[in-house]
C-alpha cells in the first residue's frame, strides 16, 4: 500500500468537508478485499474527486508492490534495490516514496546528488580527445567536496580504466551475471559496484550471486502495473439533503 495520504488530499483539495479516514498506512502489505481509506460527504465531491484519487492510490500502490517483489528477491544477500530517474514527469517524489515504501532505495534524486558520467558524456569527451581516466579527473576536479563520481562501463577493461581513474561507483551496463561476477572479482573491495540494465524479476537473483552493491531498476516506475484498487458507494448510507 501507498499514497493513502495523497488520496486523502485529494479528495480534501476538492471538498474540505470531506471527512476521510485513511485505515492502512504506507508500506503495510494488502490483500483482495481490503478497505484502505473510507470516505463521507456530499456524493457529488467524492464522485469528482475520485478518479485522481485512485489513480495516485493504484500507481504508487502498484511502484511500491514491484518494489517489494524485488526487494524480496534479495533475502539473505547485502544489496540495495533502487530506483532511477525514469519518473513520471511531475509525479518523481512521490514515486521515489514508493519505492521506498516497498524497501528500495532512492537513487539521484536530480543532476545535482550525484555525477554520473554515462556512456553519451564518454563518448562526446572521448571526441575530443580525452581518455576515461581523464574525464574521471575532470569530474572530480569540479565536483564539490563529498559529491560521488560515478561511472557507466560497458566491458571489464573499462571497469577497470574507470577504478584507476578514482571513480567512486562503477555501474555495470547491461552486463551478464558472469562478467558482473568477474569484475566484482577484480576490482570489488576498492569501489561500490551497481548494477543495471536488462534486471528483471526472472534474473534479479543471478545479479545479486553475482557479488554487486547496488542493482538501480528503471521498471520500478516506468512499467509498473497499478494495482487494483477501486472506490464503491455504500448505497445504505446515502440519503437525500
Amino acid at each position: 500500500m501507498a499514497g493513502g495520504e495523497v488520496a486523502k488530499r485529494v479528495f480534501l483539495k476538492v471538498d474540505p468537508s470531506l471527512k476521510v479516514e485513511v485505515l492502512i498506512e504506507d508500506g503495510t502489505s494488502v490483500k483482495p478485499g481490503d478497505i484502505v481509506d473510507t470516505v463521507s460527504g456530499r456524493v457529488t465531491s467524492i464522485l469528482k474527486a475520485e478518479r485522481v484519487a485512485l489513480n495516485f492510490l493504484q500507481r504508487l500502490s502498484g511502484i511500491a508492490s514491484q518494489t517489494a517483489q524485488y526487494v524480496a528477491k534479495t533475502r539473505g544477500f547485502v544489496v540495495n534495490i533502487s530506483d532511477t530517474r525514469k519518473t513520471t514527469p511531475g509525479l518523481r517524489l512521490l514515486e521515489k516514496h514508493a519505492v521506498r515504501v516497498g524497501g528500495g532505495q532512492s537513487h539521484r534524486f536530480h543532476l545535482g546528488d550525484g555525477i554520473l558520467i554515462k556512456d553519451n558524456h564518454i563518448a562526446a569527451l572521448r571526441a575530443l580527445g580525452m581518455s576515461l581516466k581523464d574525464i574521471i579527473a575532470k569530474a572530480k576536479q569540479n565536483a564539490p567536496q563529498g559529491l560521488m563520481v560515478e561511472v557507466e562501463v560497458k566491458t571489464t577493461q573499462e571497469a577497470l580504466d574507470a577504478v584507476e581513474g578514482g571513480a567512486d561507483i562503477i555501474m555495470l551496463d547491461n552486463m551478464s551475471p558472469g562478467e558482473m561476477r568477474h569484475v566484482v572479482n577484480l576490482v570489488g573491495s576498492h569501489v561500490k559496484i551497481e548494477a543495471s540494465g536488462g534486471i528483471t524479476l526472472a534474473n534479479v537473483r543471478a545479479a545479486v550471486g553475482a557479488g554487486v552493491d547496488v542493482i538501480s531498476i528503471g521498471a520500478l516506475t516506468h512499467s509498473v502495473t497499478a494495482l487494483d484498487i477501486s472506490l464503491e458507494l455504500e448505497p445504505q448510507t446515502l440519503k437525500l439533503i
